[in-house]
């Protein structure tokens, strides 16, 4: 990831709009800023969200809140607690989706 060139930005995410995006089961509110081709975001993920797609960009993503599993699609699933993110490649070598508990889940994504 190669951050394009700007200025300092401050982001106070309360003012960025959030648009939802339907899973399986559940939804996403995304609140995102884009810089270039870089995106920013928080996500919330309602309780017993399933992503309905297969992602296969490229992320680092950090988990603030509730409970998430990062299932891929070779079967592997891994379960976060706050505190706990991952990072995965544009190259499609692990596609994965998100699910969540009874919980929900909140979390800080670049990609």
């Amino acid at each position: 990831m190669k951050l394009p060139e700007s200025p300092f930005t401050a982001i106070d995410w309360s003012k960025v709009e959030p648009t939802r995006h339907e899973g399986t089961t559940g939804f996403a509110l995304w609140r995102t800023v884009t810089m270039g081709d870089v995106r920013i975001r928080i996500v919330e993920y309602s309780p017993g969200y399933l992503a309905d797609h297969w992602c296969d960009r490229g992320h680092v993503m950090l988990l603030l809140e509730g409970e998430l599993t990062s299932e891929l699609q070779d079967g592997r699933e891994f379960p976060m607690t706050p505190g706990q993110g991952y990072k995965v490649s544009d190259f499609g070598d692990s596609p994965h989706r998100s699910k969540t508990g009874d919980k929900g889940a909140k979390l800080f994504i670049v990609d």
